[in-house]
Parts: structure tokens; C-alpha cells; sequence
């Protein structure tokens, strides 16, 4: 069989559809956004674990986690609720609804999240003694929570306009160069680098980070649309976004867990060994989350037009442009993976198994298809997040049982074993719900698909 009949029998003879040409030129743009910021953070990464050592390294990691926690509860699924929304009014030409929502949902996340950060500090002042390790690095790090969630709902709100760069460039990639120069300043001044003085510089970054952007953002929509008076429809914006937020709490307790345990019942020390072998493993899955950021779209086009046969083809093809370069990803990372992990420092390396065993759920991640988004995209997202909060629950249990034993193996093993059953089980969901197969099993096998 010829190259090029291959390729047309497993769909990817995708330069005779306009559509499949538009996608790949948008996830073009997405993937150089994603590899340059997916880099740019691993890079500052390894400097901070050689910078600050492995304990200390190990407790900013946990900062940074119970901060990521704690700003999903802040942005009360807002900023996946806007998608649908910027897009709606734009359609409609609902100005006065679309300047509310883009005020309305960035007052009240600013306030939520801010209240939540002085709740939070006051809990800790009160029920933890000064002695705990995490305590000082906690009472600083908990006041990024109010500028994460703020981030990553103007993210949303730019790649709503179809702002790819504004969206992801400052919060991937200017951040993490200021955090880098800064760390590196006061590195100069006093040595060894405390995490403190990371988390301290990580605000201050934030800070100028999305004050600019939102800046930005204002300048480009009151030149491009006709703002106006803003009309709030805020219980219709929250009703919409409370599934979101279950859905973003259980996702991002699925994929903060293990550190967080790890450094419960174990060490610093092994948060920072472990989390150099998360890092490392989220490789493999950047080129998803590149197609994943231009063809979630087109799912909601096709399934509302009840193209399935259009749909099927388009979730075969993107499954072929999600799983080859995965895969190559991830053979290159598990050959290379002592030299790659030493980069963090000569300690970090024995989180080699860990990294392989994290890396095979990966590749269930990228080899089960966009699963997660189809579902979303296509007003499944009840569904989708009982899938995930079965999952989490599943992942907590799991890690409190290895965890104690095994150590960061036994969190690599419950978090990569939880990370392939959500994706099997949202696979099923899909075929029950769409009748589309999404895997790569099945874009390989183009025979089996449905008619």
C-alpha cells in the first residue's frame, strides 16, 4: 500500500478539506504558543530545582499546588463559562450583555477569589503552628490565588475574540521569564534561594502580568466592538458555570493530588523529586492541549449541524495529529530520561520510574482522543464531570494507600492508573452519547467506525 493511500485510509489526506486546512493552520499557531510556553516553564523549572534545592523546591511545588487548587474555587468556573457566552452575544450582537459579562465576570471573580485568600490566610494563621514547615511559604503563596483565577479568566475571555497569543503568551510566557530573572536577581543577594523569595517574586510577576494583560484586552475590544452600558445577567452566567466548576475542582484535584500528598505524609524533599517527574511527563500530552485549544470549536459546529460523518472524520484525524508525536515524544523522553531528569540535579534522577510509569498514562491520555472537550463542547458536561469526580475520589483513595508504602511510585501508579480510567470511561460516554469514536485504536481501524 502507497504512502498516500495510507494516509487517506486513515483520514489524514486532509488538504482537500477546507475545514481540516483552517484547523491545522489555527493549531499551528496554538502549538507554537504551547511548545514555546510548555518549554519556557520547564526551563525556569529546572533552574528553580537547581537554584533552590531539592527541599526547597519541593515546598514551593506544594504552594504552587494548593494556590492552583484554591483559584478554581476562585474563578467559579467562569472562565470556561465565558467561552460559550463572548461567543453567543457576539452572534447575536448583544452588546450590553457582552460588556457585562467581560466587567461583570471579572468584578466578581476578583472579589470571590480575594475573599477566599483572606479566609484562607486566616485559617492557617489560626489552626497551623508557626513551626510547620509549610507555614510562612503558605501565608505568601495563598495571595496568588486571587491573580491566577483573574489569568486564566481573561485567558478565556482573549481566546474567545480568537486572541491566541493574548490569551497564553503572558501568563506561559512572559511570567515565567520574569519569575526566572527576578529569582535569579535575588539569588545574587542572598544564596541559597528560599522558596519565600520565589513565591514573593511569582506576585509580583502575576501582578504586572495580568493587570497588563487586562489592560490590553480592554484596549483591543473597545476598539474592535461596540461596547456598551453593561447589563449583568449574572444568575444566568453562574447557573451555566457551576457544573464548570465542579468539573475544573475535580480535574485539577485529579492532577494536583499526588504532590499535595506526597507532601502531607512524606517529604519536601520528594515533592520536589516527584513533581521534576510530573513536569516531565505533561510532554507527552502538549500537542493534545495544542489541537485541543483550535478543534474544540469545530466539535460544537459539527454536532449542532448533526454532521456526524463530518464529526467522526474530523475526531479521526485529529487523533492521528495527537497520538504520532506523543508517542515520539514519549519513547525520546523514557530513552533519555537520566540525562533529562539530571538537568533538575543528580538527586532528580531517581524519579526515572516514576516519569515512565506517569508517561503510560499519558499516552492512554493522548491515545483516548479530545474525549474530555467533546463532551463539553457538545452540552455533556454533567455527564463528564460525574466521570471526573468519581475519578478524583478514586485518585484520593488510591494515593492514600500507596502513597504510605510505596512512596512517590506508589503516587505515580494510583495517579496514571486514575488518568487512564477517566479517559476510558469518558471514551465510553462519547460513543454512547455522539456515536462517534474518538481513539486512536479507531482511526487506525477506520472500518469499525460507525456510519
Amino acid at each position: 500500500m502507497g504512502i498516500r493511500q495510507l494516509l487517506t485510509q486513515w483520514g489524514l489526506s486532509f488538504f482537500d478539506s477546507p475545514l481540516l486546512v483552517n484547523l491545522a493552520r489555527g493549531a499551528g499557531t496554538a502549538f507554537l504558543v504551547q511548545v514555546s510556553g510548555v518549554g519556557l516553564t520547564y526551563m525556569v523549572q529546572i533552574f528553580l530545582a537547581r537554584w533552590l534545592g531539592t527541599a526547597e523546591f519541593g515546598i514551593y511545588e506544594y504552594v504552587v499546588s494548593c494556590t492552583l487548587l484554591l483559584a478554581i474555587f476562585g474563578g467559579l468556573g467562569l472562565p470556561t463559562a465565558v467561552l460559550r457566552f463572548i461567543s453567543q452575544y457576539k452572534v447575536t450582537q448583544q452588546w450590553q450583555q457582552l460588556t457585562g459579562l467581560i466587567q461583570g465576570t471579572w468584578q466578581l471573580t476578583g472579589v470571590i477569589s480575594f475573599a477566599l485568600t483572606l479566609g484562607t490566610t486566616a485559617l492557617i494563621l489560626i489552626f497551623t503552628d508557626s513551626s510547620w514547615i509549610y507555614y510562612t511559604p503558605l501565608l505568601i503563596g495563598v495571595w496568588m490565588v486571587p491573580l491566577i483565577a483573574l489569568a486564566q479568566l481573561q485567558a478565556e475571555m482573549a481566546r474567545a475574540f480568537n486572541k491566541i497569543i493574548l490569551a497564553y503568551a503572558p501568563f506561559r510566557l512572559i511570567q515565567p521569564l520574569l519569575v526566572l530573572g527576578a529569582a535569579f536577581s535575588a539569588g545574587q543577594i542572598q544564596s541559597p534561594l528560599q522558596s519565600e523569595i520565589v513565591l514573593g517574586v511569582s506576585i509580583l510577576s502575576l501582578i504586572l502580568v495580568v493587570v497588563s494583560q487586562w489592560q490590553f484586552l480592554q484596549h483591543q475590544l473597545k476598539i474592535e466592538y461596540q461596547l456598551a452600558t453593561p447589563d449583568y445577567q449574572t444568575t444566568e452566567w453562574l447557573k451555566v458555570a457551576f457544573p464548570l466548576l465542579l468539573q475544573g475542582v475535580f480535574f485539577i484535584v485529579l492532577n494536583q493530588t499526588d504532590i499535595l500528598m506526597i507532601g502531607t505524609i512524606i517529604s519536601p524533599e520528594s515533592v520536589g523529586i516527584y513533581s521534576a517527574a510530573a513536569k516531565t511527563s505533561v510532554w507527552v500530552t502538549f500537542v493534545l492541549q495544542a489541537v485541543n485549544t483550535v478543534a474544540a470549536p469545530v466539535f460544537t459546529t459539527l454536532y449542532t449541524q448533526n454532521d456526524r460523518s463530518g464529526l467522526q472524520s474530523l475526531v479521526a484525524t485529529v487523533a492521528h495529529w495527537i497520538f504520532w508525536p506523543s508517542l515520539i515524544l514519549a519513547i525520546a523522553i523514557i530513552t533519555f530520561a537520566d540525562p533529562i531528569l539530571g538537568l533538575f540535579g543528580s538527586e532528580f534522577v531517581a524519579a526515572r520510574l516514576p516519569m515512565t510509569i506517569l508517561i503510560f498514562g499519558q499516552l492512554v491520555n493522548v491515545g483516548s482522543g479530545s474525549v474530555g472537550y467533546l463532551m463539553v463542547m457538545t452540552g455533556h458536561q454533567n455527564q463528564s464531570a460525574i466521570i471526573f469526580g468519581c475519578s478524583a475520589i478514586t485518585n484520593i483513595i488510591l494515593n492514600a494507600l500507596t502513597i504510605p508504602t510505596l512512596g512517590i511510585l506508589g503516587a505515580a501508579l494510583s495517579t496514571a492508573l486514575t488518568m487512564a480510567m477517566w479517559n476510558i470511561l469518558l471514551h465510553v460516554l462519547v460513543v454512547r452519547y455522539l456515536n462517534v469514536y474518538p481513539s486512536i485504536l479507531y482511526a487506525i481501524l477506520p472500518k469499525s467506525h460507525p456510519n
